[in-house]
């Protein structure tokens, strides 16, 4: 099974490679994906929204996001699979940009995009379309660099769609906690 969805995989990046590949594409692209290097797009973000009052809980919320990400994808999921990078296996592709030293699965890119931008489509929806519409560049910005297998995105998308639900919920959860004690605790 692992074998036929690593065929699948190759066999859409080698399609993306052959059919969509041009110089417009080759100079947009690494640009997008810079954007999610390390996360600091989104990273900014929520620091920019914890700085307005009117924003911070959407700011605690991608922070949070992010943390879940970091957390179970980056440094549980991704040295449990330990899966290699398509351009790891595949050097003959023209690479646009340096060659990740980390796993490849789940994408880490697509996680922290889509867990961002899911949490401000709940804040607001004239944010939140078009920063999934920068989630979904950003995913398949990692196919078209060669950097990761669409499977490596689908699940980073799908973790980065779980923890934007989870993440607004974990710090209700937690503030309503630290009101319920600083209350008990305090005259």
């Amino acid at each position: 099974m692992a074998e036929m969805i690593e065929q699948t995989d190759f066999q859409i990046l080698d399609w993306i490679q052959a059919n969509l590949r041009n110089p417009w594409l080759d100079w947009i692209m690494p640009k997008i994906s810079f954007l999610c290097n390390g996360g600091w797009f989104w990273i900014a973000l929520a620091v920019l929204c914890l700085i307005w009052k009117k924003h911070r809980r959407c700011g605690m919320n991608i922070a949070m996001g992010l943390i879940l990400c970091g957390l179970f994808g980056n440094i549980l999921l991704k040295h449990l699979a330990a899966r290699s990078r398509p351009c790891w296996i595949n050097t003959n592709i023209d690479m646009l940009i340096a060659i990740p030293r980390d796993y490849s699965f789940p994408s880490g890119h697509s996680m922290a995009s889509f867990a961002s931008a899911v949490v401000l489509l709940q804040y607001d929806k004239r944010i939140g379309i078009p920063a999934i519409i920068l989630a979904s560049l950003i995913a398949f910005s990692r196919l078209y660099l060669y950097v990761h297998f669409p499977s490596d995105v689908i699940v980073g998308t799908l973790l980065g769609i779980l923890f934007g639900i989870l993440a607004p919920r974990i710090t209700e959860y937690i503030y309503n906690a630290y009101s319920d004690y600083r209350k008990r605790h305090t005259g």
